[in-house]
């Protein structure tokens, strides 16, 4: 039986990128999100490569729906080996205008499901000894910035993915992040940049980088089960 993957948030960039990666790898992959149009025509895309692909539409700032959400999974392809979770909210919010109604908004899709996903999926994982939990987010969550205060719950989420690295690493479940600090292409964020730019209006400066590179990323983290976090642009060592 081909091993599984979990994709949460399977949107049009690196959501994308995972599930062909990881069906490239022979993976049957699971594609979880609200959209379900574009579910099914990436769904139909992967069969037509040869891939195992299934939908299930969720959103899952819907805590309470999560075990059903988890059950849909398990009937369609079992607990999967692997769970990527790759949601998060818009936090792009400037720390002065940040309010506890704002930023209570932030923490289901930001901390909340991915830690309900953990508690329904983790424990086949630990009877298998075998097993991996990714999260790919923004720079935000390394480092306070003016501008993405919301930022804030990412930060949350990568200390329990550390937590959560400690407690599991030695028994076979690796849990790793990606911290990325570009545009990635095909995501509606680059495609805001490059219609600001093309208006002619002053877009910051940023690297922009195709979500290949780092579903591939993801992929290696996993294979290699070293250190729990790696970045995009790679930060520099520190002296």
């Amino acid at each position: 039986m081909s091993k599984s993957i979990a994709v949460f948030g399977a949107g049009p960039a690196l959501g994308r990128a995972v599930a062909e990666r990881y069906a490239e790898e022979g993976y049957a992959v699971v594609l979880v999100a609200r959209n379900k149009e574009s579910l099914d025509a990436l769904a139909e895309e992967l069969r037509d490569k040869g891939a195992i692909a299934h939908v299930v539409t969720a959103d899952l700032s819907d805590i309470e729906a999560i075990p059903r959400v988890a059950e849909q999974i398990r009937a369609a392809a079992g607990d999967p080996d692997v769970l990527y979770y790759g949601a998060a909210a818009n936090g792009f919010i400037p720390a002065l205008e940040l309010t506890l109604e704002r930023a209570q908004a932030m923490l289901p899709l930001g901390l909340y499901a991915l830690l309900e996903l953990v508690r329904e999926f983790l424990p086949a994982m630990l009877v298998r000894g075998d097993g991996a939990i990714l999260s790919a987010q923004g720079a935000s969550a390394l480092r306070g910035m003016p501008f993405i205060a919301g930022g804030f719950a990412l930060a949350a989420q990568r200390n329990y993915l550390q937590s959560l690295h400690a407690a599991v690493g030695d028994k076979g479940v690796y849990v790793g992040g990606l911290y990325i600090g570009a545009a990635i292409e095909h995501s509606p964020f680059h495609a805001a940049r490059e219609a600001a730019r093309a208006s002619g209006a002053h877009v910051p400066d940023m690297p922009s980088v195709d979500p290949r590179v780092l579903a591939g990323l993801l992929w290696t983290m996993q294979q290699a089960k070293g250190s729990p976090e790696a970045t995009f642009p790679e930060r520099p060592a520190n002296p």
